[in-house]
């Protein structure tokens, strides 16, 4: 059934209001069409009253089953902390609400099952899980070389992902769950494989990471159809944030990220700049998801990432988080995937 307000246009209800959350609120709110922000919730109720008060007839709440419960609220996008996100997914299950669930679906794999468990019993799909790099246009138009055949069988996918500096509540371990997570979920969409196992290298850390931080560390995945996916994870790199992949294949390789969309020649040098964090270097990415997710809602529909890809990824990062402490290689165990999600 399509899903809208009386005002024509998708009332949502965002959980949490964050950086991440604001900044979906200012997105619906001035940058995307088709959807209007109806109910903000956040355990801070100052700050939750402070986004609500940018937006005409949006209402404040702490607890997320009342900003669902607030008239005109059609859908709901988590953008809440991981531990939250299943009690808030599960509350929008009781309401049938379509869900945009930022990463992670939830923090580990056995409350992500659950999760998939609640929407199997469901009868069809409700979340699309917030991997924004699969509307990224780089991402985009790789993908579509790989599935064109052009350059053969994928038979290694090379990625790199640097953060200027890591917030000071970062572990080891967060550098998969937190970071690595995305490229888990881009290399299964990707190659289009799921991962059967990931070892972690892990060097000697970086002077600029703090104290008991492993960082940077190397991770490489195992993949069901015979490729091989790396990932260098170094979140203290001090000069910006990078995302890039090279896939090499039987017949060519393809590479993007290298954010060389103008370079400068000036007094002896030649260069450019790079971004500094997430929000500015997949700021397209972001609009363009939100719109998906809002168009797709519209007519009755749920695109994108599913509550699968969620757990998988989660189930793959819990297997780097073994290899990145015990050592060694680390097989990833997945349940038989439900006919929902082929």
């Amino acid at each position: 059934m399509n899903r809208r307000g009386t005002h024509g246009t998708l009332g949502v209800a965002v959980i949490g209001t964050g950086r991440m959350g604001a900044d979906h609120v200012r997105r619906i709110d001035t940058v995307i069409s088709g959807a209007r922000v109806t109910a903000v919730a956040d355990v801070d109720a100052e700050r939750a009253k402070a986004v609500a008060a940018r937006v005409d007839g949006c209402t404040a709440h702490t607890d997320p089953v009342a900003a669902m419960a607030a008239a005109d609220v059609d859908a709901v996008l988590i953008a809440s902390s991981g531990p939250a996100h299943e009690a808030a997914l599960l509350a929008a299950f009781e309401r049938d609400l379509p869900v945009l669930c930022e990463k992670p679906l939830t923090p580990d794999a056995a409350s992500a099952l659950r999760i998939l468990q609640a929407e199997q019993r469901l009868g069809h799909r409700r979340v699309q899980v917030g991997f924004m790099r699969r509307y990224d246009a780089e991402h985009v138009k790789l993908k579509a070389l790989l599935e064109s055949g052009q350059l053969g069988r994928p038979l290694m996918l090379h990625n790199r992902h640097r953060n200027v500096a890591s917030p000071p509540f970062f572990t080891s371990a967060m550098l998969i769950t937190d970071s690595v997570a995305h490229e888990a979920d881009s290399t299964r969409w990707l190659l289009g494989h799921e991962i059967t196992a990931v070892t972690v290298l892990r060097p000697t850390p970086s002077d600029n990471a703090p104290d008991g931080l492993r960082d940077p560390q190397f991770v490489v995945f195992e993949t069901g159809g015979g490729a091989l996916s790396d990932v260098e994870i170094f979140v203290n790199c001090g000069f910006g944030y990078q995302v890039q992949a090279e896939v090499v294949c039987e017949r060519g390789t393809a590479r993007i990220g290298d954010g060389h969309a103008m370079v400068t020649n000036m007094a002896g040098r030649w260069g450019g700049t790079i971004a500094q964090d997430f929000t500015e270097r997949f700021a397209d990415a972001y609009d363009r998801e939100l719109q998906a997710w809002v168009e797709a809602t519209r007519r009755g529909d749920v695109t994108g990432p599913s509550v699968w890809d969620g757990y998988a990824a989660a189930a793959v990062c819990e297997a780097g988080v073994r290899a990145l402490e015990d050592g060694g290689r680390v097989e990833v165990e997945l349940v038989e995937r439900p006919a929902l999600y082929d």
